[in-house]
């Protein structure tokens, strides 16, 4: 009965052990992908990513795989003009299993200011990588019409009558 009573108590210490590992194990990949962009290291930022993932950028065109952003980030990386994002915030969720997670965070950028970073991460070869990045400007709510209409403008899109 000892035996049975003690290994019901390993499967949970394990199982709580494993809870936390995971997420903590999220937060380093995620802090070493902006560490590496600071750092302008190009091989580096780019082993965070899945072999088949995406980043989409702040503008509406960016939408990358993983072998499209490297030709986009290989000049600014190589010229040593990585980008640097401060996190002001993240949360990280798991999935229904332990092979996905996913996180939102808040990040400040001297030049974009706040912005909002969400990502999909995923097991692959043993090791979390990240298989979709997104980044997005927080627009203040009292500015959001002037911004939506300036970017309308821009493009040279028809106002919408919705």
């Amino acid at each position: 009965m000892k035996l049975v009573i003690s290994s019901v108590i390993l499967v949970c210490l394990l199982g709580v052990s494993r809870a936390i590992a995971e997420p903590a194990a999220i937060h380093a990949l995620v802090d070493g992908f902006h560490a590496a962009a600071a750092r302008s290291d190009f091989d580096g930022y780019f082993d965070h990513f899945s072999k088949d993932g995406y980043f989409l950028g702040t503008d509406a065109s960016e939408r990358w795989s993983v072998n499209e952003f490297k030709e986009y980030a290989r000049a600014p990386f190589e010229e040593g003009r990585g980008w640097r994002y401060k996190v002001l915030e993240r949360h990280v969720e798991q999935g229904k299993n332990n092979d996905v997670y996913w996180f939102d965070e808040v990040l400040l950028n001297t030049s974009l200011g706040r912005c909002r970073g969400t990502g999909v991460v995923v097991k692959e070869g043993g090791q979390w990588k990240i298989a979709h990045y997104s980044l997005t400007l927080l627009i203040p709510n009292d500015i959001a019409d002037a911004v939506g209409a300036a970017s309308i403008k821009q493009d040279g899109l028809p106002m919408p009558k919705l």
